[in-house]
């Protein structure tokens, strides 16, 4: 059938729109960026700064305590008053994080350090709910965003890692490529344009309630196992075998390196995403209890595999079910449950008061595989409920 002219420019729109989505997509790289750029770095602000532990832990943990409001408020302002408006700001507010916490190193302060770290978890909160769904829109590929987020959390960290062995003021310089990173996001993300409004805004209230339940009952609970396995991977496990700056910052790229791989060429069920993170956790419990960093650095890769798959189940899912004039509020929900993941080396430093850190992955092990074996039943007891 020969294309009616009213429907001929269609084709053209996405291709348009693809463009102008990739342009958009490197804000959420140096957003993954600016967070993974302080991971690397835990192990020489205890030893150039003399930070402790819980301190160096708790740095890491206020980036959560900013991300989870920036993240609720954003995606309700960002459905209201456009997606560009709020992702660009963020932005802006993501560099000004990182020239903070330059300051903050160069003089040892460690309020400086708090403040920047906090406003790093607001601007990526805001950022990852309004850039999200401006990149979806802009795209119609819901994992774009994730995959660069991920993009942002291997070079990231890494980069900052060698940076800080090698270079002069290492506080200082492992910051600079994320401030260079973050100006060219900018300006290549400057004349794209808005998408907020371009969607319908009526619904099925059924439709709307089945989908809601949904989400709720199959996406955001498999939400945080998408960062407790990256955290555990690049955070717990290189503390417990004080492995040096350079591995640290490798473990860093390779579990959300892997994720990347993974995320876009799988195939994700919230069970299988579960299993993977399990046989990671289980890994890294050996590691830990034999110190051996070649295991970690295998456990390093089976988590990473393991965040992929849960982080691209959660966006399609969250896409495919959110209404179009509320996808950067379901999108901002999803990543403020994922986060919640982030608590978990902080969970299990508090814990090792109690017992030994293979003792607690081991539970954590055996939580992923209960909430996988109850995933598969909540699957299959539908159908086995219709069957005469």
């Amino acid at each position: 059938m020969t294309a009616s002219p009213a429907t001929a420019p269609a084709t053209a729109v996405p291709a348009a729109t693809g463009a102008r989505g990739a342009r958009a997509a490197w804000i959420m790289l140096a957003s993954g960026w600016s967070a993974n750029q302080f991971s690397a770095l835990l192990g020489a602000y205890r030893g150039h700064l003399g930070l402790t532990e819980s301190t160096t832990t708790g740095l890491f943990a206020v980036y959560v305590v900013g991300l989870i409001p920036a993240l609720l408020i954003a995606g309700p302002l960002a459905d209201r008053s456009g997606r560009r408006r709020v992702a660009l700001s963020a932005l802006a507010l993501n560099v000004l994080s990182t020239l903070l916490l330059m300051t903050g190193g160069a003089w040892g302060l460690t309020w400086l350090l708090l403040s920047g770290r906090f406003l790093t978890g607001v601007s990526a909160g805001a950022l990852l709910a309004a850039g999200s769904a401006w990149i979806k829109e802009l795209s119609n590929a819901p994992r774009r965003s994730g995959m660069f987020v991920s993009a942002g959390f291997a070079t990231g960290g890494l980069a900052a890692a060698l940076i800080a062995q090698w270079a002069p003021w290492p506080m200082v310089t492992a910051y600079v490529p994320h401030v260079v990173l973050g100006a060219a996001a900018g300006l290549l993300a400057w004349a794209v344009p808005e998408t907020a409004g371009s969607a319908p805004t009526h619904s099925s209230g059924a439709a709307h309630a089945h989908n809601s339940h949904c989400f709720r009952r199959t996406v955001l609970p498999l939400a945080p196992w998408a960062f407790a396995a990256t955290t555990i991977g690049f955070v717990t496990l290189p503390s417990t075998l004080h492995t040096g700056l350079i591995l640290t910052g490798v473990a860093t790229a390779v579990v959300p390196g892997t994720g990347l791989l993974t995320a876009r060429r799988a195939r994700s069920t919230p069970t299988s995403g579960l299993l993977v993170v399990a046989a990671g956790t289980a890994t890294a419990a050996v590691a830990a209890a034999t110190e051996s960093e070649p295991l970690a650095l295998l456990a390093a890769i089976v988590l990473g595999a393991g965040y992929g798959l849960a982080l691209a189940h959660g966006l399609t899912r969250t896409a495919a079910l959110a209404p179009p004039h509320r996808l950067a509020r379901w999108t901002a929900l999803f990543w403020t449950v994922t986060y919640l993941g982030m608590f978990t080396p902080y969970v299990l430093t508090l814990l090792g008061h109690v017992t030994t850190t293979p003792v607690l992955l081991a539970a954590v092990t055996l939580l992923a595989l209960a909430h996988a074996g109850f995933g598969a039943y909540q699957t299959v007891r539908p159908t086995r409920h219709r069957t005469p």
